[in-house]
């Protein structure tokens, strides 16, 4: 794995920039930066995510994955497993409405790992992840 990864920069829409502001600063955690009347950047994890002001959203598709159908498009970090556990816990503990709950997918092959999806208050998919080993990430 390669540990020299630069940070990603992300925007999406969100039609609500308040109610999102705050799933992502009080709920997450995700650290605030510079912002507008339109616009807020946040530190998800190191990369820059930015949540921009749009009045439509377009809808959700999906695709079957391990007998689940995933949200398209998403988006998301790999997290290290006890930072994952965390986090999930957290989620549950605030009452976060998963559209796939968390679990361990494809258990017993090289691409096991820990998953949960759910939805911002704008409906953009989440989903946070990780790898008891990361050198499998991209194994076959």
């Amino acid at each position: 794995m390669n540990n020299s990864i630069r940070p990603f920069h992300l925007a999406i829409p969100v039609s609500n920039l308040e109610d999102c502001r705050r799933f992502y600063r009080d709920l997450l955690g995700f650290e605030e930066g510079r912002s507008s009347d339109l616009w807020v950047d946040f530190n998800c994890f190191g990369h820059q995510l930015v949540i921009h002001y749009k009045e439509n959203i377009e809808v959700l598709s999906t695709n079957p994955v391990d007998g689940k159908e995933v949200p398209v498009p998403h988006f998301g970090v790999i997290l290290e497993k006890k930072e994952w556990t965390k986090l999930s816990e957290k989620l549950i503990n605030k009452g976060v409405e998963f559209i796939i709950e968390p679990y361990t997918r494809f258990e017993g092959e090289a691409g096991e790992q820990s998953t949960m999806f759910f939805l911002d208050p704008s409906g953009n998919a989440l989903e946070f992840k990780a790898f008891d080993d990361l050198n499998l990430l991209f194994a076959k």
